[in-house]
């Protein structure tokens, strides 16, 4: 019985907690009906109020759009009236003026029709007129045209011929003191010191103990810079004192001043020797940008690109028979500009050709041209202007000069050249003859440098490790030799030395 009850008891406790639970969710659910039943009762009238507002909304945007367009109408109404107006107006000027119009033309053709009748009545007079004075002279209108042409013309020829006889009187008499005026006035404000530029240079020392620091051991110094630099430097018994021999002034500027750089740093050695080389380079090839610059803002001229300024620059360092190249340059450029002034040239042209003129004298490319082609090459690929192309390709006469500025620039650059001790013919031949001695070297395959040293009497030859092997550097000596005796004249003999070498380059980081 007991446990009967221990098992009635549970089930009729779930059953009644079901039943509780039950009730409890039909509650709920009605709850819920109720609670929907509400809202859908809200929603319908927040829906009807918000239609009601919806249609008076369009009701009221309705009403405004009819009476915006009931204004748009009037008004395009009152246009339309101000428009009829303007029209009625103008059609009635119009009509007014066409009746003008056709009275006009009934008056030009009355008073049309009295100039015939007048015309008429003058063509008869003039030709009874006519008639009468050809009876009268004997010779009829064109025999009488003819004859007062020809006393014109004759009278006309002879006043020309004496204006002319009178014109040529005077030019005879004063053209020669005019032109001795204009070039005397013209070198006498281009008044210029005279230079001579000498191709060796002295590099002072301060003691004779750095000679043997400068030659190093077994000559490894002194042979480095030569080779880096391409000039000749000779240690002789002057004291406290080096000479650095080269034809090219770049290469010996270069020289000059990295030995100078050396000996004040103390540090003399291959590598610090190489890396002082470098430097001094860059640096001399900033002052040529920096002297072009100068010369052209000296002489104010304008709008020259960069390879321009690389060409004038260079002129710096160069000389012609003694004479340094730049400077003579200016010179010439200030004497065009006197000289166009006082004939009534382009001042600005004449004075652009003539700087202009030498450049082909620093030019970095060999060529078998004269610097007067060279020059010209180069300014027409500078985008310099057909007239100063001309100028300085005719400037020696190499081609006709088609401008008178072109001819400027040619008594400028011989004033400038004609002054005493402004040249030295022997200089001239002399650096030519060493260029034309490195030129034969560097037309072989594998030849990377050539430079002409101890005044000519030595060329060394840098060769291309990778395209000539140590086996054939010895034939390709003797190729160079048998070409330069053929080819050139020199006095005495000629020592070729020739350099191959194999330099690697690793960094540790």
């Amino acid at each position: 019985m007991r446990y009967a009850i221990y098992i009635i008891l549970p089930v009729a406790g779930v059953l009644l907690g079901w039943i509780f639970r039950w009730i409890y969710a039909r509650f709920q659910l009605t709850a819920s009906e109720q609670k929907a039943v509400r809202v859908k009762q809200d929603a319908i009238k927040e829906a009807e109020a918000q239609k009601k507002e919806i249609l008076l909304q369009a009701k009221e945007q309705l009403i405004q759009d009819r009476n915006q367009q009931e204004r748009e109408n009037r008004e395009r109404r009152a246009e339309l009236q101000r428009f009829e107006s303007r029209v009625n107006k103008k059609e009635e000027l119009l009509e007014q003026k066409s009746q003008e119009f056709e009275k006009r033309d009934r008056e030009a053709a009355q008073r049309s029709a009295e100039m015939d009748k007048r015309e008429a009545v003058m063509k008869a007079e003039e030709e009874k007129l006519r008639s009468e004075l050809e009876r009268i002279s004997g010779l009829t209108a064109e025999e009488a045209k003819a004859l007062i042409i020809k006393n014109l013309e004759n009278d006309a020829r002879h006043d020309a011929q004496a204006l002319l006889n009178k014109i040529d009187q005077e030019a005879q008499l004063t053209a020669e003191k005019k032109a001795q005026e204009v070039l005397v006035a013209a070198i006498q404000r281009i008044a210029t010191e005279t230079t001579g530029d000498l191709t060796v240079t002295t590099v002072s020392l301060p003691s004779d103990e750095m000679k043997g620091r400068i030659i190093g051991r077994e000559g490894r110094n002194i042979r480095t810079l030569e080779t880096l630099t391409g000039v000749d430097i000779i240690i002789d018994d002057t004291p406290e004192a080096v000479v650095i021999s080269c034809f090219d002034p770049v290469r010996k500027e270069i020289a000059r001043v990295a030995l100078e750089r050396l000996i004040t740093d103390g540090r003399i050695h291959p590598a610090r020797i190489e890396e002082i080389v470098q430097k001094v380079t860059r640096e001399i090839q900033q002052k040529i940008y920096e002297e072009g610059e100068k010369a052209l803002f000296d002489l104010g001229i304008h709008n020259m690109n960069q390879d321009g300024l690389r060409a004038i620059g260079r002129l710096y360092f160069r000389t012609s028979y003694g004479q340094n190249v730049l400077t003579h340059s200016k010179e010439v450029a200030e004497l065009a500009s006197i000289l166009a002034a006082e004939v009534g040239a382009n001042r600005e042209l004449a004075k652009r050709a003539a700087l202009l003129h030498d450049i082909g004298k620093g030019a970095e490319n060999d060529s078998d041209q004269n610097h007067a082609e060279v020059g010209a090459e180069m300014a027409r690929k500078m985008g310099e202007d057909p007239k100063v192309v001309n100028a300085i390709a005719a400037h020696h006469n190499d081609v006709e000069a088609q401008t008178i500025e072109a001819v400027i620039v040619q008594i400028a650059d011989a004033i400038s050249a004609a002054r005493p001790g402004a040249r030295r013919e022997t200089v001239d031949n002399y650096v030519k003859r060493l260029e034309n001695l490195e030129e034969t070297a560097r037309k072989f395959e594998g030849v990377e440098q050539a430079y002409a040293i101890q005044a000519g009497r030595e060329l060394r030859i840098l060769v291309n490790n990778e395209k000539i092997p140590d086996n054939q550097v010895k034939d390709l000596a003797k190729q160079i030799a048998k070409q330069i005796e053929t080819d050139l004249r020199y006095p005495g003999r000629i020592r070729i030395t020739m350099i191959r070498e194999t330099r690697i380059i690793e960094y540790a980081r």
